[in-house]
């Protein structure tokens, strides 16, 4: 009898495990929410107006969930690497591709560093990025 109930049990905790959903997958909220294109609304640090930094066009980043990849502009190049995010995380540190046309401004330089401070994010309401360094927001975007 005791075995038959521990047999049920592990029998019922496999298949619960089973239909969890684990970081990095496609569910409701999280990665799946990531996914589409974006436009930068804020970026910290610098002491210039944001429409100083951005007069022509904004930066703006594409993810594509299912190839696990992330593309876009920094106002001025376009660039291109490989997504590498769960439900909250997200990791700009390996080297991606850029084009490399002389870019007036600092904007770019500053957009670039910021990616790559990022360490996790959140979408509120469906219709805004955060990207985070811990718990400071430190570039938002909006859905495109």
């Amino acid at each position: 009898m005791k075995r038959l109930m521990l047999l049920i049990l592990v029998t019922a905790g496999s298949l619960t495990a089973c239909t969890t959903i684990k970081p990095g997958t496609i569910g409701n909220g999280g990665l799946s929410q990531l996914g589409g294109s974006w436009e930068l609304s804020y970026i910290s640090g610098p002491r210039i107006a944001f429409n100083g930094l951005y007069p022509g066009k904004k930066p703006t980043i594409k993810f594509d969930i299912a190839e696990k990849r992330f593309s876009g502009n920094t106002s001025c190049n376009s660039f291109s690497g490989q997504l590498i995010a769960d439900d909250s995380g997200i990791n700009f540190t390996k080297p991606f591709i850029m084009t490399k046309m002389a870019c007036p401004g600092e904007g770019e330089a500053i957009f670039v560093e910021m990616l790559k401070k990022t360490s996790n994010y959140e979408v509120t309401s469906d219709s805004t990025l955060n990207f985070m360094m811990g718990d400071i927001a430190i570039m938002r975007f909006s859905k495109k």
